[in-house]
């Protein structure tokens, strides 16, 4: 059975940090690209960061570029996202995702992807 677990969310003040993490199970974690994707309350699930198979390649949406790192350690099958310099609009629910297999369209689409944890919580607020 294919898990991912989310853990490492909280509530920060802005210009803090956090760093998630995404434990999978069930599935061969090195051949699979990921993307932590969030969803802030009343609004659709938005692409924040991908990383392929080795973490040769790595992308991230302008809204995080630069305060954000996405990382993995295939040993531990585990994923991370490294948060700095939050702001209050990064406020939302941040799942991690496993892409499809074969998936050919865009990475940041949501719908490339067929597993989702069950989300960690990051509130950043004053």
């Amino acid at each position: 059975e294919v898990q991912l677990v989310e853990s490492g969310g909280g509530m920060v003040q802005p210009g803090g940090s956090l760093r998630l993490s995404c434990v999978a199970s069930g599935f061969t974690f090195n051949t699979y690209d990921m993307s932590w994707v969030r969803q802030a309350p009343g609004k659709g699930p938005e692409w924040v960061s991908f990383i392929n198979t080795d973490g040769g390649r790595t992308y991230y949406a302008d809204s995080v570029k630069g305060r954000f790192t996405i990382s993995r350690d295939n040993a531990k099958s585990t994923l991370y996202l490294q948060m700095n310099s939050l702001k209050a609009e990064d406020t939302a629910l941040y799942y991690c995702a496993r892409r499809k297999q074969w998936a050919t369209g865009s990475y940041a689409n949501p719908y490339e992807y067929d597993y989702w944890g069950q989300g960690t919580q990051v509130t950043v607020s004053s």
